[in-house]
């Protein structure tokens, strides 16, 4: 058979030898000191492992500057986590120490293994997402400045994950992360019939909105559309395929926080996220707002929480009413699920955590 360069390269062809070596004969790994993994294989080698917090964004230089550190340290080889951790190896263990060093000069944290905060997962934000109703490096920077501590440190009792995803359209893992901040807009889109018909489809305008918000102007000499306020649920389907309904707002635009998720079947199965508050405004550069409501969320789940327990494991435990009561988060009527199926998951019985 032919070799040709379409598709990606065979990921054998760029493991360490040492993994190689060992494909699938691992013995056990451990974590002997925050942000760094030893792994044993059944034939005795071993293979240490820096993890290392990392932007999404990132340049050429910053780039340059981690391979230097790999081909030094690492023989050229190095990895990203799908949480955007860089990840350094090594089978010298001498190398570790420098390798932190190393990492650290350029001012970057090690951590973000175990019982800890990882690196968070994030979209795109107002840097390429056209939808987007918050920032996502900007807002995750702010927030990681806040609880870096958790992520160099074992402070917490179970691992914590956090995710951001700038719109609803929720391209990051916000339904099953731990934590999670989603951009949300409370506007409806702007319609600029100046200049809809020459830029969009009518038809395929009105096509893309998935709650039928979108008609025709009602006055025939108008030709474009209009927007019924009381079925929009401001998703930006809409601005996807028209740019003349512009749905940013300054003022109308902003995030909620979701807690509970997560991935792992351990001890219960996976979870899906739940609202915890409906709407903070966006307030850059720094989101002052959300980074405090989630430090506190944190240091209440590290200090009430057990061994292993995973923070919608907690709140479960504890029950809702408790979580909003230690959290000091007010409980509201968008809290409230009105969901046509809803009621296959009200808790209706009296037995109340409180």
């Amino acid at each position: 058979m032919a070799r040709t360069d379409i598709g990606p390269p065979d990921y054998r062809e760029m493991l360490p030898e040492v993994i190689k070596n060992n494909y699938g004969k691992w013995r056990y790994h451990e974590i002997t000191k925050p942000g760094v993994m030893k792994h044993v294989a059944e034939s005795g080698d071993e293979l240490y492992t820096v993890r290392v917090g990392s932007p999404r964004l990132v340049s050429i230089d910053f780039l340059r500057d981690i391979c230097d550190i790999a081909d030094k340290y690492c023989d050229g080889h190095l990895r990203f986590t799908s949480r955007y951790n860089i990840e350094l190896m090594t089978p010298k263990k001498d190398n570790v120490d420098p390798i932190i060093g190393a990492v650290k000069k350029l001012g970057l944290p090690v951590g973000g293994v175990g019982d800890c905060i990882s690196n968070i997962v994030h979209t795109q934000g107002w840097i390429h997402c056209h939808s987007s109703a918050t920032d996502a490096s900007g807002l995750v920077k702010a927030i990681m400045d806040e609880l870096d501590d958790y992520f160099i440190k074992f402070k917490l009792h179970a691992k914590l994950r956090i995710a951001v995803a700038c719109c609803i359209n929720m391209c990051g893992a916000v339904h099953c992360s731990d934590l999670a901040v989603v951009g949300i807009h409370t506007k409806p889109p702007k319609v600029d019939n100046s200049r809809l018909s020459a830029v969009c489809e009518i038809p395929s305008v009105i096509a893309s909105c998935p709650t039928g918000a979108i008609r025709r102007h009602p006055d025939k000499d108008i030709n474009g559309v209009e927007v019924r306020e009381d079925r929009c649920m401001y998703c930006g389907n809409c601005f996807t395929v028209c740019p003349a309904m512009p749905l940013a707002d300054s003022e109308g635009d902003g995030v909620a926080i979701f807690v509970g998720g997560k991935v792992s079947n351990a001890r219960k199965p996976p979870m899906f996220s739940r609202l915890a508050i409906p709407f903070i405004k966006n307030n850059p550069p720094r989101w002052p707002e959300v980074t405090n409501v989630l430090k506190k969320i944190v240091e209440v789940y590290a200090e009430n929480s057990r061994t292993y327990e995973r923070m919608g494991e907690w709140i479960e435990r504890i029950g809702w009413e408790k979580f909003f009561r230690l959290t000091d988060i007010p409980f509201t009527e968008q809290h409230i699920d009105d969901f046509t199926f809803a009621t296959q998951t009200f808790r209706t019985t009296t037995q109340f955590k409180w």
